[in-house]
């Protein structure tokens, strides 16, 4: 049997859950390779195999520093692979053996970070350029999550398109109950889940929402995820400008998530880049009606199931918000085609799709 290498050290990350879902459906998938997966010390407690062919190793260099670049060339040399899946990414880029490597989008190179310094952070950045190019040059096969960030990977590392492979993901239900916040419970709301990073376009959103609160004063706009600076900036600056109606939830849980989506108006989603748009596919799942940037590959995977506004114009946002909140028929319409919309999706697909590119990789589909 041939034996691949996939590093898990992201499992336990916000952006893990990619990793986890590939992971556990190679284990119903594949049953004729056997795998190592490298994980963080402190994570080797909470993923367990339940395949045989399926081993755990514990990978103790952080991503982005030396240890990574000399310690797991040296780990995962020592494991003699056939194969290499790198999910991200990071990696060593002197390390010369077959290897795959999803890249989820190039976002990290176009967007500051105000919550990081800003000179460490241009620093960062230009490595990461480099270290991006290398990557994409070097890798056997490279695996994007939609057809828009294949062809920005064609145009940045100049390569040919047939080295790279599309794998759609997917959305999972919560099986959590749901669990109301208390301080929405009763209230007429729209929401976002997630990062406040810039490219998440958060500023304009909080702009429209004011535009339309005269026509809409019992709405609440509610920006749900773990304080961090970022946050924290936006939630100062709403408090200086004395924008009402504006909930920072800090974190929610899984069962605080569900009831969201299941109550919200509508789930807007204003971003300026992204590589796959998995919030708004969960909100779809739960039967929140979808509000979306037309930005980069979002029309690509919410099709016609979404309402569409330009994230660089905040009229056009809240044009879409009032839209969906006065008309009833748009906003279940919406729904319905957002139920159909996401059932196109599937994990085992994506794993499967994986599979064929291990086999490629390994000579065996010729």
């Amino acid at each position: 049997m041939k034996h691949i290498v996939i590093d898990g050290r992201e499992l336990r990350t916000t952006s893990g859950r990619y990793v986890e879902r590939l992971l556990y459906y190679l284990q119903i998938v594949d049953k004729s390779h056997t795998y190592t997966v490298l994980l963080k010390p402190t994570d080797m407690g909470g993923w367990q195999p339940v395949s045989s062919l399926f081993k755990k190793v514990a990978c103790p260099y952080k991503e982005f520093t030396f240890g990574e670049q000399l310690g797991l060339k040296k780990q995962i040399e020592g494991l003699k692979p056939d194969l290499v899946h790198f999910p991200f990414p990071q990696q060593p880029i002197r390390y010369n053996g077959p290897a795959i490597t999803t890249i989820h989008d190039l976002t990290t190179l176009r967007f500051n970070n105000p919550d990081k310094n800003f000179l460490m952070f241009k620093f960062k950045q230009r490595v990461y350029r480099h270290v991006m190019k290398k990557v994409v040059r070097k890798s056997e096969s490279v695996i994007t999550g939609s057809h828009f960030v294949k062809e920005d990977i064609v145009r940045f590392g100049n390569i040919t398109p047939d080295k790279i492979t599309v794998t759609y993901e997917a959305a999972d239900s919560i099986h959590e109950k749901p669990e109301p916040v208390l301080e929405l419970d009763g209230q007429k709301f729209i929401m976002y889940i997630g990062r406040p990073t810039p490219h998440k376009n958060l500023e304009r959103l909080i702009e429209a929402f004011r535009r339309i609160h005269p026509q809409q004063p019992d709405l609440l706009l509610v920006l749900a995820g773990k304080k961090d600076a970022n946050y924290e900036r936006l939630e100062k600056k709403v408090r200086h400008q004395a924008i009402p109606n504006i909930v920072f939830t800090d974190y929610v849980s899984e069962g605080q998530l569900r009831w969201l989506y299941e109550n919200c108006e509508a789930y807007v989603f204003p971003s300026l880049s992204e590589g796959f748009g998995l919030p708004g596919l969960e909100a779809m799942l739960h039967g929140a009606p979808v509000l979306s940037s037309n930005a980069t590959c979002l029309p690509e995977i919410y099709g016609d199931a979404a309402q569409y506004f330009d994230p660089l114009n905040v009229q056009s946002i809240a044009n879409a918000i009032n839209n969906v909140l006065i008309n009833e028929r748009l906003r279940l319409d919406l729904i319905h085609k957002g139920r159909l919309q996401v059932a196109k999706y599937s994990w085992q697909t994506m794993a499967e799709q994986t599979l064929a590119v291990y086999k490629q990789a390994l000579g065996e589909i010729i």
